[in-house]
Order: C-alpha cells, then structure tokens, then sequence
C-alpha cells in the first residue's frame, strides 16, 4: 500500500510516534500499560487483557526500524506472561489480545521455536472455550463467587479468532478453523443488526444454545452502537474472511465498515457510542477510530478495486484527523500517542484518557499504509 504525495504527514507521524514510544520504553520497559491517568501510563497486571498490546506496538516498530532495545523489551514481555499461561487459571477469550501481539509476533519475526510453542498452547486454551451447543467461544470466566458467565459471548472476540486460524496454519489441524469458523457464524447469526451496527454481549443457554438475552455492555444501551464493539466486528470480519475466503464474512465486513463510516461527525474521528441520542455530548473513543483505520486498510485489499477506495479514503481521513487533532506528540508531559480514549463509560474507568490498544492501533495502521508488515493478526 503505497503512499502517495498526500500522505506524507504518515512518515511525520511514523516519526514521532517512534521518537515518543523510545523515550517511554525507559520507564515502562518490560510492565503492561492499560490507561494513562495525569500523563502516566497505569502498568497492570501481566494477567490483565491488554498486556499484549504494549510489545505488540514495540514489534511492529521493532519490524521497521530494527531497534534492538524496544526487541528485548517486547521478548522480555512475553517471558514474563509465561507464569498467566502455566499458572494462572482464570485465562478467558483474551487469549487472542494477549499472545498475538507477543508470542505469534516473535515467531513470525525471528522464527522463535519457544514463542510458537506459547502461542500454540494459548490456541489450545482459546479452541477449549467453545461451546458446541451455541456454536460460540466463552468470554469470561465468574469475576466472583457465584457469578455464571458461562453462556456470555462478545463482539470482541472477533479478533481473538486468528489466534485459532493461525493455530491450524502452524499445526496443518483443522480443528482450530473450524472452531473460528463456527464462532463467527454465531456472530453474523446474532450479533450483527441488519443495519450493520452490533451487539457488545450475547447471553446463550450454555446447555442448550438458546439466545437468553442481548445486553449494551461497554455501551450506552443494549440496542445502542458501540463504536469500539463496531471497530471490533469491521475488523474481525476482514480478518475472518482473510483466512477463510468465506464470502458471507467479508459481506458482514462492508457491512459494517458502512454503518461506521456513515456515522462519523465531521472530524473523521467516532464519538463512543453512535447512538447515545446527545446524552454524552461529543466524548470520542480514539481507540475505535484508530482500531477501525486499520480493519479498513485491510478491507480494502480484500474487495474489488472499484471498492477499496471508500475503505482506504475513509481509514485515511481517520487516521489523518487523529494525528493532527488527537495526538499528544510534542506533550512530554503525556505518556499516550493518542488523547481521548472511552474505555468503558457505563462503569466511569478509563474515559477520556490515552488506551493503550488505541495507541497500538494507531501504530499498526501506519504501519499497513507504510508496507511495513508482518501484521500479526494475518
């Protein structure tokens, strides 16, 4: 995908974006950034389900600029989620966040025998959530004493998939297809509207597959359009009908993509939830514009050229207008690439503040307009 005359504001932001990652490595170095709050990235826990996202993003610069430190921290990452992979016992779907972005990562960049191992391994827990009889992947596991999440499956998990369809390309199984497969034939059954926006949570009888109930989740309402759950579902369907070639998924994809396209104010840029009716004024999800840019460069190299122009002008509007109106480049009092993030506004955390997955993306779809891949999601 190469950059025309236009568009060398990319390499301006490639720029930066390395200068500022460098200089936060020295103090993050081998932690789990989540959420920046007064200017500080927040390190997690290496359990939590964004700890893949930060070595992601190192590896991706990594893979360009060949910076050996941002390596050795991204590897150093990974080591320490082997203690979640072998003991920990409340690993859920995010399997897919969490060993992409390190273990298939370090694998599809130096051929590392032990990352595939870890990444095979965290396919094998991923593949054990499967439900047979809702034909779904399980989310969560109970966040307390009590609690039944056993028939809850999310949009989210569209992007855990790959784990699954990388899985059966490295092992020559089918098995690991066909369960991605079967989850996202769940999702074009029952979480994609027919207007192309989605639902966040679907609630299934675990012992017979009914659908029980469609709730709002992370957003406004549940018939509400979550526009990070619509980032989820654009992407996740490209990247399903990338490694399937299974029309139905790419159809979805467009879908959506038209949903999320036609619903952007002026600045490109998508306010949290599409339909909140005014009820939180202009509060943006930044993490969904640039998660979205990046679905949307690679739709565009999966449909007809006469297409691929609406999904390449759209992603590259975003990505622009992020740079120019929502980046924190020459802030040194700002850990985060990309100001004014909504993690999740039901519950008050994390909004209006730098995510991490936001940042990432960000990287990531720069990346796709540079040509500088491999894209581990693929």
């Amino acid at each position: 995908m190469n950059m025309t005359e236009h568009e060398t504001w990319v390499e301006e932001a490639w720029s930066k974006t390395l200068e500022k990652t460098l200089s936060n490595s020295k103090r993050i170095g081998a932690e789990f950034p989540h959420a920046s709050q007064n200017g500080k990235y927040v390190l997690e826990g290496a359990d939590w389900w964004t700890a893949g996202f930060w070595p992601g993003m190192l590896w991706q610069l990594y893979a360009e600029c060949g910076e050996e430190s941002l390596k050795a921290i991204a590897e150093s990452c990974e080591q320490r989620l082997d203690e979640v992979l072998d003991r920990y016992v409340r690993l859920d779907h995010d399997l897919g966040f969490m060993w992409l972005l390190t273990s298939v990562a370090n694998y599809k960049l130096t051929g590392s025998g032990a990352s595939r191992i870890r990444a095979l391994k965290a396919a094998n827990y991923l593949a054990a959530r499967f439900n047979l009889k809702g034909r779904y992947i399980r989310a969560w596991n109970p966040w307390r004493e009590g609690e039944d999440n056993s028939g809850v499956a999310i949009i989210d998990c569209c992007m855990n998939m790959s784990l699954l369809f990388w899985a059966s390309g490295a092992t020559g199984d089918p098995r690991y297809h066909h369960i991605a497969e079967a989850h996202m034939d769940t999702v074009l059954e029952h979480f994609i509207r027919p207007d192309g926006s989605v639902y966040h949570i679907v609630n299934f009888d675990p012992e017979t597959g009914e659908v029980k109930e469609k709730l709002g989740g992370q957003g406004f309402a549940p018939e509400s359009a979550w526009s990070r759950g619509t980032a989820w579902a654009l992407y996740g369907l490209a990247l399903a009908y990338h490694h399937s070639g299974k029309a139905e998924y790419l159809y979805a994809a467009q879908q959506v993509a038209n949903f999320f396209l036609t619903r952007l104010p002026e600045d490109h840029v998508p306010h949290w939830d599409f339909r909140t009716g005014g009820a939180t004024g202009d509060l943006r999800d930044t993490s969904a514009g640039s998660c979205a840019a990046s679905g949307l460069l690679l739709l565009s190299g999966l449909v007809p050229e006469s297409e691929a122009h609406v999904y390449r002008n759209g992603a590259m509007k975003m990505l622009e207008s992020l740079y120019r109106n929502y980046g924190a480049w020459d802030n040194r009092e700002e850990e985060g690439l990309l100001l004014h993030g909504t993690s999740h506004y039901p519950e008050n955390r994390n909004v209006d503040v730098p995510l991490i997955y936001g940042d990432f993306f960000f990287v990531e779809a720069l990346a796709r307009v540079k040509d500088a891949g491999p894209f581990y999601w693929e």
